[in-house]
């Protein structure tokens, strides 16, 4: 495997190097699952290109095209197969950014129109969700880590470099073989990899983090089962119960970063549904929801998923599922991320919003600051006497008509993290001015009080929203 390793660095088959060599306008097909532009721009058959036909695009190549050692280990791994004089592809290959030297993912390759059905164990490769949640893992270095439903392996690769240990569970067996194959490749060792459901492979071990994108998908009971995406339970209740379930294995101070998808029901407030999750936890959550679609779109991606398009079963799944909707009143499906702390605090506080804005990558560096705000602006109990500092990179942005002494508007916004932004007063636009931790707040209230000609000033409590967002920092 070490030579196999060494070959595909050497050659150049990373994320870089496949798309420098396919060029802008083929990689942008591939992107979006058109092969014949990538076909074109790898004809020549050159070592790269070999690898991206067998491996990226599923194409037989000639057998001679690898050298004899790397073909040998590819087909004692059951990475290939042999066809006449040929070499085919029997998984699919494909590098991965990580922090250290090339990861490379092994997995099933992604059902295209025409293939025949996925196979009930079958083991997706790494996409944006996948991303998603290595972009909000906290950067901290932790000593041991879990990933819940690890499936090619791919949290693995980020965890690595920034655990002491880690495990890796998955219902899937497959998984876990091929999981291993890309630890391999990769160059990680040391992983506990694990076969079981939810939590049952590693009952009573406590963990200093958690991550995991697992089967979230919303799907009818009783529907044919896809092990990497759906649990085959009712609604959301996968996700709610791995929410609950989740705290039982933080050790203190251990953080939980979970994928998850909800349903917006008539008649509820989806922060208030999922919120009340995790108010049963105990732990300090941080809620957002970057995405929501309706029942229609919902379906339409997970049948596009599993290329159901074109198939006779497509318009009856379509329509079951569209009925299965209709009976709970789903009004849509929001997709976002949780976070959980254990705090080990009396009086956990959970934050749920919406934020579909662009916002500052990874949110796994600043993460940790966020939840601080949240809890520092909830358990702070004598904020006249709190000394903040306006956050780094804060702008104070005014509207108003020329020659006016005041501005129709002011807004903060934020330009680092998160990016928020809110339409605020004049006392707390002057109080982003002034505040470097230097005097209390309630003194500087007083000063402000009296440059503003001694209109009313909102008392201390009034800026504990501010602290929340990340506009002050405690």
């Amino acid at each position: 495997m070490e030579r196999l390793r060494h070959h595909l660095l050497e050659t150049g088959y990373t994320i870089d190097g496949v798309r420098e060599r396919l060029g802008d306008v083929a990689a942008s097909a591939l992107a979006r699952e058109e092969l014949v532009p990538a076909l074109r721009a790898t004809a020549d058959g050159d070592p790269l290109a070999t690898l991206v036909r067998l491996w990226w695009l599923g194409v037989p190549v000639p057998a001679r095209a690898l050298p004899a050692d790397v073909l040998e280990g590819a087909l004692d791994e059951g990475l290939v197969r042999r066809e006449g004089d040929d070499v085919a592809a029997a998984v699919h290959l494909q590098p991965w950014e990580t922090e250290g030297p090339g990861g490379y993912l092994v997995s099933d390759r992604k059902v295209r129109p025409g293939d025949p059905a996925l196979r009930p164990d079958h083991v997706v490769g790494a996409g944006g969700a996948s991303a998603n949640l290595a972009q909000l893992v906290t950067r901290r270095h932790v000593g041991r880590a879990l990933d819940l439903g690890t499936g090619c392996g791919v949290q693995v690769l980020h965890l690595a470099g920034r655990a002491g240990h880690v495990t890796a569970t998955d219902l899937n067996p497959r998984a876990v073989e091929l999981a291993r194959l890309s630890w391999r490749l990769s160059g990680v060792t040391g992983v506990d990899a694990r076969v079981g459901s939810m939590f049952e492979p590693v009952e009573d071990e406590l963990f200093d983090l958690v991550v995991s994108n697992p089967p979230f998908v919303i799907t009818p009971p009783g529907e044919r089962t896809l092990t990497y995406r759906e649990s085959g339970g009712g609604g959301d209740s996968f996700c709610r119960d791995l929410v609950l379930r989740t705290p039982r294995h933080l050790a203190p101070g251990g953080q939980a970063h979970l994928l998850a998808n909800w349903l917006h029901v008539e008649g509820e407030d989806w922060r208030e549904r999922v919120g009340g999750w995790l108010r049963e936890t105990g732990c300090d959550a941080w809620v957002v929801e970057r995405d929501v679609q309706d029942p229609a779109e919902y379906v339409e991606l997970w049948l596009r998923d599993a290329a159901e398009q074109g198939t006779p079963a497509y318009a009856e799944h379509y329509d079951r599922w569209l009925s299965w909707f209709d009976e709970r009143k789903a009004e849509g499906v929001g997709f976002g991320w949780i976070t959980m702390r254990n705090a080990g605090a009396s009086d956990p506080v959970v934050r749920v919003e919406r934020l579909t804005h662009q916002v500052e990558l990874p949110v796994g560096a600043y993460v940790d600051g966020v939840l601080d705000s949240v809890a520092a602006a909830h358990r702070a109990r004598d904020l006249d006497a709190a000394r903040l500092r306006t956050a780094e990179g804060l702008l104070d942005e005014r509207v108003g008509l020329p020659g006016a002494e005041d501005p129709m508007r002011i807004v903060l916004r934020q330009t680092r993290g998160l990016r928020r932004s809110r339409e605020v007063g004049t006392v707390e636009a002057a109080l982003a001015g002034v505040c470097d931790g230097e005097l209390a707040l309630g003194p500087l209230l007083n000063v402000i009080a009296e440059l503003v000609g001694g209109r009313e000033i909102p008392d201390a409590d009034a800026v504990r929203p501010l602290i929340a967002e990340g506009y002050f920092l405690l």
